[in-house]
């Protein structure tokens, strides 16, 4: 029967807005997955196997550690993927996990990753720890958040992920079951990581570009298999998947701004030397560019530290060839230092508490000048942080401290989130921007209120 009542006609228009909806949605989900840019895309060129790939091997331990034993070379590669950062909490044991990461929709816990046998991965086989490295899934095939950087691992090649098994291996033993995941639902469906698997982990391994230098292919292993950069350093979708297309060009995670850096030269790192680069990748610290803290620093002392010279070289080569991306919220660092005199440098009616608190905490340290007599990872003339009008980094370091154990840096600042209410911390952290930075922010008590819940 054709029925072309009115009732009818809506029903029926209900029903193709209703498939048009999906249809749109299934195309989004397919450029966002299937379609999405492989992360080295921005290279161009021929991406080969690495058997058919017939310069130096850019995978595995650098030439210095060939000889080294398998669980030095573990050791080294573990390093390199930064293994302990996730997987060992605040003054717990290394690799016992138990690390809280507070996410808008609950808390998520690291595992234990010594060889416990009853709360570690004593019982994982050779192929579960592929398994759960390359494709997320655990021995007793549940699904991995990632948290667990897979997508990033699963360019890892099948030698290094048995090198850092058997490295994990020769630990001792560590009893300590994870703390209960606190995630609301949907999120707490571990079974729905499967479909985000099947879109956003391409399951293949490091394939290198024939048109690039050994080096360049160097660095792009230890960056996108190893160190996983992007996981912080690039923006997502809306499915929490990296987007590609905005490579390197910033994030916000676990309440700490990831800078962009890409080589625009204003808001990312395209006018810092390759010195002042492979610097702050080994110490930490740039002179004139700032020091690394939160998860940058954890970075820092839990894995970039130990690499060497020329695999932190492999590295700068590889993060400087990618293609410059605006930040329009981040203008260029001022380089100058603010005036030697405390009455100079920001408008009299600004609040006069952020002045008084800066005085009576800072100054000693930091100076007037923003130049620290101190020590030089102090010195915030030309640091991003004090550039960022959101002020986000400066708000944490305030709030959280800095104790930093790089070789080179051993630097440390108390931290300020119990001596001083939200307002005060709001007012330090505007006047800090104002007088230190080319545009100042307007933190609010508010703001400073929703990064200490995430701490």
């Amino acid at each position: 029967m054709n029925d072309s009542s009115p009732t009818g006609r809506a029903g029926r228009y209900t029903l193709i807005g209703i498939v048009a909806i999906l249809a749109v949605v299934l195309i989004g989900l397919l450029w966002m997955g299937v379609l999405a840019p492989h992360p080295m895309d921005f290279a161009g060129g021929t991406r080969v196997a690495l058997t058919e790939y017939h310069a130096q091997d850019p995978t595995g331990v650098p030439a210095e550690l060939k000889s080294a034993s398998l669980i030095e070379q573990g050791e080294y590669l573990a390093r390199a993927a930064d293994c302990a950062a996730c997987h060992t909490a605040d003054g717990g044991v290394p690799f016992a996990g138990g690390r809280a990461f507070v996410l808008p929709f609950g808390t998520l816990y690291s595992t234990n990753i010594t060889p416990d046998k009853e709360t570690g991965i004593g019982n994982y086989s050779d192929a579960n720890f592929l398994e759960a490295v390359h494709k997320g899934i655990g021995r007793d095939h549940t699904r991995l958040y990632p948290a667990m950087p897979f997508a990033s691992y699963t360019y890892m090649t099948t030698a290094d992920a048995a090198a850092i098994k058997a490295y994990l291996f020769s630990l001792a033993p560590v009893h300590a079951p994870a703390p209960q995941n606190t995630l609301s639902f949907p999120f707490n469906q571990r079974s729905l990581m499967g479909v985000w698997a099947l879109l956003f982990n391409p399951d293949k391994r490091f394939e290198p570009r024939t048109e690039r230098d050994p080096q360049w292919n160097r660095g792009a292993y230890l960056v996108e298999a190893m160190a996983h950069c992007g996981e912080c350093h690039t923006p997502r979708n809306l499915m929490q998947a990296l987007n590609n297309r905005e490579k390197f060009a910033g994030a916000v995670q676990a309440g700490w701004r990831a800078y962009n850096i890409t080589s625009d030269p204003k808001s990312g790192i395209g006018a810092w030397s390759e010195a002042a680069l492979a610097q702050y990748l080994a110490t930490g610290h740039a002179d004139g560019r700032g020091a690394a803290t939160g998860p940058m620093g954890e970075a820092v002392d839990n894995s970039l530290q130990y690499m060497t010279q020329t695999d932190i070289a492999a590295m700068v080569t590889y993060v400087r060839s990618v293609s410059g991306i605006a930040s329009s919220d981040l203008p260029e660092p001022k380089a100058s230092p603010a005036p030697a005199s405390h009455a100079e440098g920001v408008a009299a009616n600004s609040d006069p508490r952020g002045k008084a608190v800066y005085a009576g905490a800072c100054a000693s340290c930091h100076d007037w000048t923003g130049v620290s007599p101190v020590i030089p990872s102090a010195t915030l003339t030309g640091v991003r942080s004090v550039n960022d009008p959101t002020a986000t980094n400066v708000v944490q370091v305030i709030l959280s401290g800095s104790h930093r154990q790089a070789a080179d840096t051993r630097a440390t600042m108390p931290a300020f989130g119990s001596a001083y209410s939200d307002e005060e911390i709001a007012s330090l952290a505007n006047y800090v921007t104002a007088r230190f930075g080319a545009q100042p922010s307007a933190v609010s008590a508010q703001n400073i209120a929703a990064l200490r819940a995430q701490n």
